[in-house]
């Protein structure tokens, strides 16, 4: 909220009702579509991760759990409540909520493993605010992975018994399920197709906020804009992500109004994705009180 006050305070209100009035019918057609290939590649991606797990989870399932996830996440504070919805839920459903955390846990970090990956590739390749910090953007990530396993192997040998089991079982999964052949290049495929697919609703936005920049120029700026709504202190999805899109775009040489502008068509965008997610909340709540 406090990032919103300032971008209100600075550029006023404008940025945020001109996106919204631009919104049209072809947009909100591209992001159910967009967001539909999005929903299925993240629902498989769960799906191997949970089987690797010896969960079962019906690609049906996992399909309704994610559109109802999505639905909660572009809804409530903090971004992340949706997924510990289907967690806590699958787990249970399965007798095990441990395990249902840990597939979610484990989908979801492999798939911003993933999503750091190809950003920092792209924000080198192409031209951007950041690209000529690439160099030391990319040796402080690789420090900072070297340090937490580090700070791993230690735990999980001379730490408190509570951590040595939790060390121990999460290199256990990372060894026997995210590494291992028939779940890996599946869990990186459809990581790509969902980043992909959340590109693409950026570029649509940005078109429907009127920007004519090239899709090159435009690349580098959504994966900053993306990379900022990972942290987890938003509203609805709002929140660091117009921040950074004001910052980035102002600084590619165009203007923070645009930024702000196409990153509210894009919250906008995802909510009406996600809206499939309703009838699942309905249909669920109906069979429950049957």
């Amino acid at each position: 909220m406090a990032v919103l006050g300032l971008l209100v305070w600075r550029l006023g209100s404008g940025p945020f009702l001109a996106g919204l009035r631009m919104i049209d019918a072809w947009a909100l057609a591209a992001a159910l579509l967009v967001g539909a290939a999005t929903i299925v590649a993240c629902a498989w991606r769960w799906r191997l991760v949970a089987r690797g797990l010896g969960l079962h989870l019906p690609l049906h399932t996992a399909v309704a759990d994610c559109y109802r996830a999505v639905l909660i996440n572009s809804t409530l504070p903090g971004g992340v409540l949706g997924d510990v919805d289907r967690a806590v839920g699958h787990g249970r459903e399965r007798g095990d909520v441990g395990r249902g955390i840990r597939a979610v846990v484990w989908e979801r970090s492999a798939g911003q493993v993933v999503q750091c990956a190809l950003a920092v590739g792209l924000l080198w390749a192409l031209p951007s605010p950041v690209r000529p910090y690439m160099p030391r953007i990319a040796a402080a990530v690789g420090g900072g992975v070297l340090v937490v396993a580090l700070l791993a192997l230690v735990a999980g040998r001379r730490g408190p018994r509570v951590w040595r089991r939790a060390v121990q079982t999460a290199r256990k999964d990372v060894r026997t399920v995210l590494m291992a052949r028939r779940i890996w290049p599946g869990v990186v495929l459809f990581s790509a197709v969902a980043v992909g697919g959340h590109l693409v609703t950026f570029l649509v936005a940005a078109r429907t906020a009127g920007l004519t920049a090239p899709a090159a120029q435009l690349l580098p700026l959504t994966l900053l804009a993306l990379l900022a709504m990972g942290v987890p202190a938003n509203v609805g999805g709002f929140g660091p992500r117009e921040g950074v899109a004001a910052w980035a775009f102002g600084a590619a040489g165009l203007t923070a109004a645009q930024g702000v502008a196409t990153a509210t068509v894009y919250g906008v965008l995802v909510l009406v994705s996600s809206l499939p997610g309703v009838a699942v909340l309905l249909f669920r709540r109906r069979a429950v009180a049957s």
